[in-house]
């Protein structure tokens, strides 16, 4: 495994992390599909083993399930690893809703530790606010009131659009940007990626894997259970999906699959401090990690890659 920094930090983070979305399990929907928890714990240890020490959750994911999981598989490690969760999506109160109120976040933050069993969260990220939040910028007050308090030790926000993390660098002091990068949506490594660079703002590169679609193993037959946020996709969205990760089975060899060349892909971009592929099994966790060991795409491989994204994947 090799690290890099996370930032103006200056915190040393395995360049491959640990995405705990679908560790939360379905029992709430919005994750991938069902798991099982001893499994999960297995996925976590075994990311620990391989030098992983970047863990990336959401107090949403299985309504706080996957922070406890995390909690449980690295329990007696805290001092080793680095704990990143979010906040945002209120799910405590019903109807389930947006909450970035300064009073909610210090409440969540501390239901979070609870189940991650720790004192602080190294990095407490603002999960998918609001654009017009972010421009109004008081939104960071409370985030700087819980690092005062020493409950956070570090802020950042987790976004889709690269535009609201340029806002959220304008009007707050974020030390840490996670948005979706991967081969079918690189948006964001234009003016988002130099803004960070500028700033020393770690870029997290979230979805690398393109909500599993670029492990290559579905097809247009593929079904996904009730709960499983891929049970939701548009139909000509799903198949879009299918057939460029078809097309990018080019990607593969007998080195690599195409899950480890899409974390690759990520990873050959320095502005990256990290990618959090997700992993519901050890197996799945070892070959994420094994992609830091691997060779960069070469510069062949990168021109067919502009190829096929500017046919759009006919």
């Amino acid at each position: 495994m090799k690290y890099r920094t996370l930032g103006k930090t200056g915190l040393k983070v395995s360049e491959v992390g640990f995405g705990a979305w679908a560790i939360g399990g379905n029992n709430h929907g919005n994750s991938y599909g069902p798991t099982d928890d001893k499994v999960s714990l297995a996925a976590v240890e075994r990311a620990f083993e391989l030098g992983c020490n970047f863990y990336d959750t959401a107090d949403v994911y299985g309504h706080g399930h996957s922070e406890e999981i995390l909690g449980q598989g690295l329990k007696g490690h805290r001092n080793d690893v680095i704990l990143a969760t979010k906040v945002g999506g209120d799910f405590y109160h019903d109807p389930p809703r947006m909450n970035f109120n300064p009073d909610y976040l210090d409440f969540a933050s501390a239901k979070s530790c609870e189940r991650l069993q720790t004192d602080y969260i190294d990095l407490y990220q603002l999960h998918n606010p609001p654009i017009q939040l972010l421009k109004n910028g008081k939104i960071f007050e409370g985030l700087e009131k819980l690092k005062d308090s020493g409950r956070i030790r570090h802020y950042g926000v987790s976004i889709h659009d690269p535009q609201e993390g340029l806002l959220s660098m304008k009007y707050g002091n974020p030390v840490a940007v996670q948005v979706v990068f991967n081969l079918l949506r690189q948006e964001a490594k234009n003016q988002l990626f130099r803004a960070a660079r500028e700033q020393n703002v770690a870029i997290i590169a979230r979805e690398p894997l393109s909500n599993g679609f670029l492990s290559g193993k579905f097809t247009i037959d593929s079904t996904f259970p009730s709960g499983d946020i891929r049970s939701n996709f548009p139909r000509n969205y799903l198949v879009g999906l299918i057939r460029a990760a078809q097309q990018l089975r080019l990607l593969e060899s007998k080195r690599r699959t195409l899950a480890q060349a899409s974390i690759r892909f990520a990873l050959d971009h320095k502005d990256v401090s990290t990618v959090i592929p997700g992993a519901k099994t050890p197996q799945q966790t070892e070959e994420n990690i094994k992609a830091s060991e691997l060779p960069p795409l070469t510069g062949e491989e990168l021109l067919r890659i502009r190829y096929l994204r500017e046919q759009g994947f006919v």
